[in-house]
C-alpha cells in the first residue's frame, strides 16, 4: 500500500470515529429528551401543575412562585420533599422541614434525597443556587424538580411556621 492510499485510509478512519461520536452524542440527547417527555406526561397524568415554558422549551425542571410553593408547603395532602441549598454561613430563616445540603456540597450529598419520583421544592436565599441545584439534580436523574423563584427573600411571610393552607391559592 502506498503512502497515498494508507493517508486517506487514516482520514476516512477518523471521519468515521467523528461521526460515531456525533451519533452517540445524538442518542444520549434523544434518551434524555424522550425520558423528559416521559417525566413531563406522568407529572400531568398526576394532575400536577407544569409551566408552559418547562414543556415547550424542554426544561428538566419548573420555576414556582413562592406563593406557589407556600401553598404546597402548606398542604397536608401534597406529600413534597424540601432541599435547602443556601450556603453554610446563611443567618435566615430556613424552613423547619427542608433538608440543608449547601450546593457545595450537593454533588456528593445527593442521595440524602428519598425519592426521585416524590415532588422536590429547592429553595436558596435568592433562587439562583437553587437554579445550579436544580440542574446538578436532573443531571443524577431526578425529574420531579421544582425551583422557587426568588428564593428565601420573597419567601411570604418569611416563616419557618406553618399555617393553614390559603383556600384560594391554587393547589
Amino acid at each position: 500500500m502506498d503512502l497515498k492510499s494508507f493517508q486517506m485510509l487514516e482520514f476516512i478512519n477518523s471521519r468515521l470515529n467523528n461521526i460515531e461520536k456525533n451519533i452517540s452524542r445524538i442518542d444520549e440527547k434523544l434518551d434524555f429528551s424522550i425520558t423528559l417527555q416521559r417525566n413531563h406526561l406522568v407529572r400531568v397524568k398526576n394532575g400536577e401543575e407544569i409551566d408552559d415554558h418547562m414543556i415547550l422549551m424542554g426544561r428538566p425542571y419548573n420555576d414556582i412562585s413562592p406563593q406557589r410553593a407556600w401553598s404546597i408547603y402548606n398542604n397536608p395532602n401534597i406529600d413534597f420533599f424540601v432541599l435547602d441549598v443556601t450556603a453554610k454561613s446563611f443567618k435566615g430563616t430556613r424552613l423547619e422541614e427542608a433538608v440543608h445540603i449547601p450546593i457545595e456540597e450537593l454533588h456528593v450529598r445527593f442521595s440524602e434525597i428519598p425519592s426521585k419520583t416524590v415532588p422536590i421544592l429547592v429553595i436558596s436565599e435568592n433562587g439562583l443556587r437553587s437554579i445550579s441545584a436544580c440542574e446538578l439534580l436532573v443531571k443524577k436523574g431526578f425529574f420531579n424538580i421544582n425551583n422557587i423563584s426568588g428564593g428565601y427573600e420573597f419567601w411570604p411571610g418569611k416563616s419557618s411556621e406553618k399555617s393553614a393552607p390559603d383556600k384560594d391559592a391554587p393547589v
